[in-house]
């Protein structure tokens, strides 16, 4: 099996286990995910932190998002630019007039009222994926755009993933476009790198 293959089957099982997850459940590992994450000491420390606005059964980032503007942090946004395949990052401070439906239906910046944030001014970003390791690993959703980004940021800020237990693998396919991102916080744990996960 190709590490293209690997990785499209693994996709779509860890998918369908995610979209398994009841609503009920959902909500509150997403809760639990989020004290844990604004519990870090590089989130506290962060000025600029890059967020995103989970869709359909992701872990629900709003309580995180609206936390970052509740403590005056410059909350960053992605906007997909699909000629270039790339994220556009965007300074947001009103959710509901400055975020309007984009690609996919996710809610994005709308950069004539957002202005467009430098990749060196972000400390922290909170980072999607399907799938992830104990070691950092991750599986995105197919487009590359967070590998990309995180490719570009160059090791200058905190990457960090939420996400359900269940999306933890022991292996994944990796290729040489992969990032790696530094800790991910699950409901009940949290993995660092090769280090395994503390409790």
């Amino acid at each position: 099996m190709t590490p293209s293959t690997e990785k499209s089957e693994l996709r779509k099982r860890i998918l369908a286990a995610r979209d398994a997850l009841a609503p009920a459940a959902r909500q509150d590992f997403s809760a639990r995910i989020t004290r844990r994450l604004l519990a870090l000491p590089s989130y506290r420390a962060a000025r600029r932190v890059a967020a995103y606005i989970g869709f359909g059964t992701e872990f629900d980032s709003g309580a995180f998002v609206a936390d970052v503007l509740a403590r005056g942090k410059e909350l960053v946004l992605p906007r997909v630019e699909r000629t270039t395949r790339s994220l556009g990052l965007y300074a947001v401070r009103d959710l509901e007039a400055q975020l309007a439906p984009g690609v996919w239906g996710i809610r994005e910046p709308r950069p004539e009222m957002c202005a467009e944030m430098p990749l060196a001014a972000i400390d922290f970003v909170l980072v999607p994926g399907v799938a992830f390791t104990a070691s950092g690993e991750r599986l995105g959703y197919g487009g590359g755009y967070y590998d990309r980004l995180i490719h570009q940021l160059g090791g200058r800020a905190t990457l960090v993933a939420g996400a359900f237990r269940l999306q933890v693998v022991p292996h994944l396919p990796v290729t040489p476009t992969d990032q790696k991102v530094d800790l991910v916080v699950a409901e009940d744990a949290e993995y660092q790198n090769a280090r395994g996960f503390s409790e």
